[in-house]
């Protein structure tokens, strides 16, 4: 009599069981379909943002290296090299600008006075450092330091002469544009630049990328960033010189810490 009530109540529970089971199985099999899914949709994803990052640099660097550009002047390889051996600060550099020139620079009448405090840094990011504030190794600088994601694009605020472009001292790649007589944007810790010393450039122009790799997927698909700038392992330092001195360069650049 047990054995027979056991097998009736084991009757009555064996569907539900399979029922049961079989709904799992369908759990675990959409799971395991939207995992696929997902690391399919990661893939594609990660091909589009590399496709689209060659594109970008490919185009900046095509619209950079233009022939039809108008000149003030052409490099002279020789005298730049001993000026690069020579110098010791980025104040000495930018004072012996003049002489790498090949004969004479010719003169502009550019002025962009009435755009001081209205300029776009030439990056996005999120600025780290003021000028005059202590760096994590209590360095003060005499320009601004802001933090980039990696290959970002770098653009020329304003119209203005590449008066040198390449690496120097340990500042990485750096960018001296001259926007009018006397004033110097100087861009420095880039992994690319562009463009020829002597190059007269339009406002928008791409001057090079910062250095760095892509974010990963996980860093890219990932929906917790707080924007804190922890994404951003890039600097680029920014410093204004006019008539041969450091000036601070919130005079010139709109430099809100929200990037």
């Amino acid at each position: 009599l047990g054995s027979a009530r056991a097998g009736m109540m084991l009757a009555d529970v064996t569907p539900a069981l399979q029922a049961r089971a079989q709904a799992l199985r369908a759990d675990l099999e959409e799971v395991q379909t939207l995992r696929l899914l997902q690391q399919s949709a990661a893939d594609t994803l990660e091909e589009g943002l590399a496709g689209v990052q060659k594109a970008r640099a490919e185009l900046s660097r095509a619209i950079a290296n233009r022939t039809d550009l108008p000149r003030r002047f052409t490099e002279d390889p020789v005298n730049t090299a001993i000026l690069l051996d020579s110098t010791e600060t980025l104040a000495g550099f930018a004072s012996g600008l003049s002489h790498i020139a090949l004969g004479e620079i010719a003169g502009t009448d550019a002025d962009i006075s009435d755009l001081k405090g209205s300029l776009a840094l030439p990056v996005q990011g999120v600025l780290l450092h003021r000028a005059g504030e202590a760096d994590a190794a209590n360095i003060r600088r005499d320009g601004i330091l802001v933090a980039t994601r990696p290959r970002a694009l770098v653009t020329a605020p304003t119209a203005a002469t590449i008066r040198y472009r390449g690496p120097l001292l340990d500042m990485g790649n750096v960018m001296i544009l001259e926007p009018q007589a006397g004033t110097l944007f100087v861009f420095a810790g880039l992994g690319e630049v562009y463009g020829e010393a002597g190059q007269v450039i339009p406002a928008g122009t791409p001057v090079g990328l910062m250095g760095g790799s892509t974010a990963e997927n996980g860093a890219i698909l990932s929906t917790t960033g707080d924007g804190t700038g922890t994404d951003r392992s890039e600097t680029l330092y920014i410093e204004v010189r006019e008539a041969g001195t450091a000036v601070n360069p919130d005079i010139w650049f709109e430099s809100d810490e929200d990037g």
